[in-house]
């Protein structure tokens, strides 16, 4: 699928959220004022895409948590440790974490809160866009895609980027396989990550730092669906499919077990077992004669 164009507008006039605030009203409030002041195009259309930076949706699921050391919070929220480097700053830990997501730190954010708290992300994203595009439908009476969107590095690549941790109503994969290119060659591997590039392109207008936390995206009706879809736990790669799922630490652990059983098998066939036996019977003998 293609577009002849897309139009993205940055949702401004949202304030502070706090814990029990209702997202999707708090974004419909943002818009029916910039309808109110002149701006008739704010209006939600069917077919657009909500685009919703995490840390708003985890604020308003309460998800502040008191943490004195962030390093704790980390470790709580972490499953699996991928890969850690340490740096003049610190250790960086690559983990998956609960949502099965593979992120610098697990997901906690400690910029933008009060001190002696970090912010977790949404205990299931999916279920947060779902709520948030249920709460657009019966206002609205729209049909609508909403993404949460969460700033994730790229393996090989320098920089950071958005990318979709919770979706709703979106093709979130667009599976080309089975198609054709324009040579007539047949796509035998092509899955275009359609809600990755959609939080991508909204954090070009929500920035970092500018305070603006919802995105809408016009001219991609094409991959709105009428049902929420499987949401974007379904971009995750199954461990089964993954090439890199361990990191260099498991890597390590894995080939050291390995080194380590091959080489007592092969000390065995050399009489390895019997000599160590032995040598550690005179060594401990040794010992004791001397303390007497």
């Amino acid at each position: 699928m293609t577009t002849s164009g897309l139009w993205v507008r940055p949702v401004q006039g949202i304030g502070e959220v706090e814990a029990g605030d209702d997202v999707a009203r708090v974004l419909l409030d943002a818009l029916d004022a910039a309808v109110r002041e002149g701006d008739p195009a704010a209006a939600l259309e069917d077919g657009d895409v909500v685009v919703v930076a995490s840390k708003i949706v985890s604020k308003s699921e309460g998800r502040l948590v008191r943490a004195d050391d962030r390093e704790q919070a980390i470790t709580d929220e972490t499953v699996r440790v991928v890969a850690t480097r340490e740096h003049p700053g610190g250790v960086t830990r690559i983990v998956e974490n609960k949502q099965g997501l593979v992120l610098a730190a697990a997901g906690v954010d400690a910029s933008n809160v009060p001190p002696g708290t970090v912010l977790l992300l949404p205990e299931d994203p999916d279920v947060s866009a779902r709520r948030i595009r249920a709460g657009i439908a019966e206002a609205t009476g729209r049909t609508v895609g909403v993404v949460v969107a969460d700033t994730a590095g790229r393996a090989w690549r320098q920089g950071v980027t958005d990318i979709a941790i919770g979706a709703a109503g979106v093709v979130v994969l667009d599976d080309l396989r089975g198609s054709a290119d324009r040579e007539g060659r047949p796509l035998t591997a092509t899955v275009v990550a359609v809600a990755d590039e959609l939080a991508a392109a909204t954090e070009l207008v929500r920035g970092k730092s500018a305070g603006v936390p919802v995105a809408v995206v016009r001219g991609v009706a094409a991959w709105v669906t009428a049902e929420d879809g499987p949401g974007a736990r379904a971009i995750v790669r199954a461990a089964e499919d993954d090439m890199f799922r361990t990191g260099s630490a498991e890597s390590y652990d894995e080939g050291y077990d390995a080194g380590y059983d091959e080489g007592v098998e092969a000390g065995r066939s050399e009489g390895f077992s019997s000599g160590y036996e032995q040598g550690y019977s005179d060594g401990e003998s040794r010992v004791e004669s001397s303390a007497l």
